[in-house]
């Protein structure tokens, strides 16, 4: 993928584009073009966030729905993260484990990380 503009996008910045919050404009400009990834976890992120959503807001609960099933159109590539080194980083970083894997991929491919996680964001940039 030399070459290739690489970005982990992380359930943050997704839920924000699926979900139509205001910040999911800003999250689609920056990954225009882009190559996405998200460790396999985002899945099971995304679909807590629904989940969450429909409870807050029934009204709209067959929408929150169908935004969920237009995950596959981002053709976002999901990759197994090394759990050990995983644990490490999130450790040393204060992290969750989650948040811990979506900063480890981003290190590991030398990407770059969309997120709105303001930790996620400091631990990336310290």
């Amino acid at each position: 993928m030399i070459g290739d503009e690489l970005a982990v996008v992380d359930a943050s910045a997704i839920a924000s584009l699926l979900f139509g919050e205001a910040p999911g404009e800003e999250i689609a400009r920056a990954l225009d073009g882009k190559h996405l990834i998200a460790p396999t976890l985002l899945r099971y992120e995304l679909g807590s966030v629904c989940l969450k959503k429909r409870q807050l807001y029934p009204a709209v609960k067959d929408s929150l729905l169908h935004a969920l099933v237009l995950l596959d159109r981002l053709k976002i590539r999901e990759v197994k993260v090394v759990e050990k080194e995983v644990v490490e980083l999130a450790e040393r970083k204060y992290l969750t484990y989650y948040d811990a894997c979506y900063l480890w991929l981003a290190g590991e491919l030398g990407a770059d990380l969309v997120t709105l996680d303001s930790r996620m964001r400091e631990a990336w940039s310290g």
